[in-house]
């Protein structure tokens, strides 16, 4: 029984069968939440994809006796290593068999690829950017994925740290209980800064003028707060109207908070959305027939559980309490909509001022995932 591993082109057709792997592996799993299919795509197609503007990479699969067995993307991100001074190579979009030989094939094509291009290490699994799922799973296997992160079965890391891989980094995240009521002390907290800083919130129901408003200001807020996190690479502005175009469309405004000074400068925003781990797992990441549909209605239907997207506050406002102002203006929301619990997403393990957030309420630390470096 031979394993074979064949490069993959950057094309539809070809990557459909690379993506649809990364799906079918987990058929029966109670936990798996798949990403959007088309989008996974278009991610890896370099006329799709403005990351590609600065970033090189090879798709590999792995076959045994002929049938798909593992799947993985090498990726080197130019400017982020011109920036860093290293010679570092990512790897990412990684699903495999629990078969120590698809692994080493399969790492072993990776890892040449990056040698052949002149690299020195390895890191992941990563994507293209920050905006793309990262972090493999090493805790939380019995919980329900989100649509922002990887799911993995639990022998994954066990194959890597075996091919030489170690910790880099970790993330942790928390799962929330929506309390009956505002907390008194965030409320005071709130009202606060808001009259000290000369600050207000902002609530939009129109997608056309959130994106003409602050589209593009959003993204360089996140740039600008992002900046000194792990792994972080700035957006450029293609890459800023790409994913103004893709993400605000998608967004229900009334769950996003939009905070600004005086003169109607961004100073923080808040995105969350109701989970679509339900739906997606429905349509198994295809758009149609249905798809569509069971998105829709977990967007705009009931829905008692929330992804906390992301939030960024400008640098010259953190620590100031900006951020009690998001969930001032969104649990009030959520309590009406019937909302139970909220996921945190992936959160560094070291970004204590993060996780202080998470104060006000009663919380569980349910999933953590990992990083992983190797010299080449």
């Amino acid at each position: 029984m031979s394993v074979t591993v064949k490069a993959i082109e950057p094309v539809k057709k070809a990557l459909r069968e690379y993506v649809n792997f990364g799906i079918d592996l987990y058929d029966g799993n109670d936990f798996f939440v798949p990403s959007l299919i088309f989008d996974e795509i278009n991610t890896l197609i370099p006329s799709k994809n403005p990351a590609f503007d600065y970033c090189r990479a090879q798709s590999f699969m792995a076959y045994r006796n002929g049938k798909p067995a593992g799947r993985i993307t090498a990726i080197i991100n130019d400017r982020l290593n011109s920036t860093t001074g290293r010679k570092e190579a990512r790897f990412g979009f990684v699903d495999f068999v629990d078969d120590c030989e698809v692994t080493d094939a399969l790492f072993g094509a990776a890892e040449q690829w990056a040698r052949d291009n002149g690299m020195t290490e390895m890191i992941g699994p990563m994507g293209f950017t920050d905006m793309d799922r990262e972090g493999m799973l090493v805790e939380g296997f019995d919980e329900m994925g989100t649509m922002a992160t990887i799911y993995n079965y639990p022998y994954y890391p066990a194959h890597v740290e075996r091919l030489g891989y170690r910790k880099d980094t970790d993330w942790v995240e928390y799962r929330i209980t929506i309390p009956d009521k505002v907390p008194e002390k965030m409320t005071r907290i709130s009202e606060i800064v808001m009259k000290k800083y000369d600050l207000r919130i902002l609530k939009y129901t129109s997608g056309k003028k959130i994106k003409r408003d602050y589209g593009q200001e959003l993204f360089r807020l996140i740039n600008e707060t992002y900046a000194n996190l792990y792994g972080y690479c700035s957006l450029t502005e293609r890459q800023i109207d790409y994913y103004v175009d893709m993400y605000l469309s998608i967004l229900r405004l009334d769950y996003v908070s939009v905070v600004v000074d005086s003169k109607g400068k961004l100073v923080g925003v808040g995105i969350t959305l109701p989970s679509l781990s339900a739906a997606l797992r429905k349509s198994r990441g295809r758009l149609f027939p249905l798809g569509w549909l069971h998105l829709l209605r977990a967007i705009r239907g009931h829905n008692d559980v929330i992804d906390l997207l992301l939030i960024a506050v400008a640098p010259e406002y953190q620590s100031k309490g900006v951020n009690a102002l998001f969930f001032y203006d969104l649990l009030n929301l959520y309590i009406k909509n019937g909302v139970k619990y909220a996921e945190t997403n992936l959160e560094l393990e070291s970004n204590s001022q993060v996780q202080s957030q998470w104060e006000y309420f009663e919380r569980r630390q349910h999933r953590r995932r990992r990083a992983f470096r190797k010299q080449l």
